[in-house]
């Protein structure tokens, strides 16, 4: 049986699957050089491709017995310009340009937006971003037929490129269906996660749960200036977020998001939830084998800030170096966590404890580990709740999540210092006692003379009910004769 010893750092690494990726021999290979957890994007690929690439990432976890999350990441309601007459057209700068409803190709002076909820909504002074910003108009004037504007930046404009509107909440749902295809598709295949797209609203979180139904996790992207303003609302009812810096960048101006992602950053990790640094990482990965000084420093930031994850996007899904990718996240991610500052750094974000005596055991955990030489924290949990809870805190230990719950195991390997294991449940204290000491020996967390704090809840098997803090000392003897599987 093949073996990935503990990865010797906190912060986790999602790398996206695409073209360069799905062949089973280099998933083995970035999932070796560092990755934790995959991101399959349902924007690119039909079902068929992706369910190889669902087989793969299990085929993975089976032979390294490690648990991997997936997250399934929706298209969601892209706006897009209708077609032109030779493909393409030049909007030169100043001039006046028309969208309407006319499905007639387009040239320089219109094309069709078929999107009819966007007539009537804007108005005089807002802007239209098209091909990522690329192209800027603003609204002269908005009919239900027409809206007339001026180019403030042109340039080449061509086939159903995409439209951002930054200054209006655009009455579309979060779900088309196509990703109510996919995410009927994701939960068949048992996604860990699903990543929701241009969130606007709280209602979009609940559409998309009232479809999910008791499986999976839900991941709230937030690219929207809309969905910042109501950023509580919408971390409150998701189960992570994710800071989606692309189309975020595209829609407020690029010294707005450094910012805004410490903001979210820090309301994410407030309240416990696990939070995503997404887009552009490490972007000139894509074509060089080495990145530049400017997006290690921007990984380490994210790392600093105390993120529990930094995705790879293109640079694992269609690049030429996607194996180094993942080295030079894994190198940079490590480096920073090797910084005295670190530690002091990652705390500066305040996460008072609620008055439950699961978060008061959870930061007494934190206080232990930085009072005595504690070598890691187990926890044993039946639906990660007490694992969100002591990593909320960022002890300066790792954390041994044990299991009876596959799902709970996956759903967890995106959480910051987890190292979770799928394990037979216990059913008493001295049982809770001499698995944590095997299971901290077998992987890796300790040797003969360290201590351990070992976390549950009493009655065992109980979600919520975390109640018991021990520290333990191993001897090296625990191993002998137990088959803990």
């Amino acid at each position: 049986m093949a073996k990935i010893e503990p990865r010797g750092r906190k912060v986790k690494i999602l790398a996206t699957i695409g073209p360069a990726t799905r062949d089973p021999d280099m998933l083995r290979r970035i999932f070796r050089a560092g990755a934790d957890a995959f991101r399959l994007n349902m924007s690119h690929g039909d079902h068929e491709v992706h369910a190889a690439s669902f087989k793969a990432i299990r085929e993975l976890e089976k032979e390294f017995r490690r648990p991997v999350a997936i997250l399934c990441d929706l298209q969601g309601p892209k706006l897009r310009v209708g077609e032109f007459e030779d493909g393409r057209a030049v909007i030169p700068h100043g001039r006046h340009f028309t969208l309407d409803r006319d499905p007639t190709p387009g040239d320089a002076n219109r094309v069709c937006l078929p999107h009819p909820e966007l007539f009537g909504l804007l108005t005089k002074g807002q802007r239209l971003l098209i091909n990522d910003g690329k192209i800027r108009l603003r609204v002269r004037e908005a009919t239900s037929d027409v809206i007339h504007c001026t180019a403030e930046v042109g340039g080449v404009i061509s086939d159903r490129k995409g439209v951002n509107v930054p200054d209006a909440e655009v009455p579309i749902p979060a779900l088309t269906e196509k990703d109510r295809r996919d995410l009927a598709f994701a939960m068949e295949q048992g996604a860990d996660w699903i990543g929701l797209s241009f969130v606007q609203r709280p209602e979009d979180i609940a559409e998309a749960r009232e479809l999910m139904g008791p499986r999976g996790s839900l991941c709230a992207k937030i690219e929207k200036p809309q969905a910042v303003k109501r950023l509580s609302e919408i971390i409150a009812l998701s189960d992570a977020v994710m800071v989606a810096r692309g189309d975020l960048g595209v829609e407020l101006n690029p010294e707005e998001v450094p910012p805004l992602q410490k903001q979210i950053v820090n309301a994410a990790r407030q309240v416990g939830k696990p939070v995503i640094v997404a887009t552009q990482m490490l972007e000139s990965m894509i074509e060089s084998p080495a990145p530049t000084r400017a997006e290690v420093s921007d990984v380490a930031n994210a790392v600093y800030d105390g993120a529990d994850a930094v995705m790879l996007s293109a640079e694992t899904a269609a690049g030429e170096w996607p194996e180094e990718a993942v080295l030079m996240m894994d190198a940079i991610a490590r480096q920073v966590e090797r910084d005295e500052a670190y530690k002091m750094r990652v705390r500066l974000v305040e996460t008072p404890a609620d008055p439950t005596t699961s978060d008061a055991l959870a930061h007494a955990c934190m206080t232990i580990a930085d009072t005595m030489p504690i070598t890691a924290i187990t926890t044993f949990t039946s639906s990660g709740a007490s694992a969100r809870r002591v990593v909320r805190e960022r002890p300066s230990v790792p954390v041994l999540v044990l299991t009876p719950s596959m799902d709970a195991a996956r759903r967890v390997a995106l959480l910051w210092g987890v190292h979770a294991v799928v394990t037979r449940d216990i059913g008493s204290f001295e049982e809770m006692i001499g698995k944590g000491k095997r299971m901290a020996l077998r992987h890796g967390f300790g040797e003969a003379g360290s201590k351990l704090i070992v976390l549950a809840g009493v009655p065992f098997g109980t979600p919520g009910a975390t109640n018991l803090l021990h520290v333990v000392t191993l001897t090296g003897d625990e191993l002998q004769d137990h088959d803990d599987s």
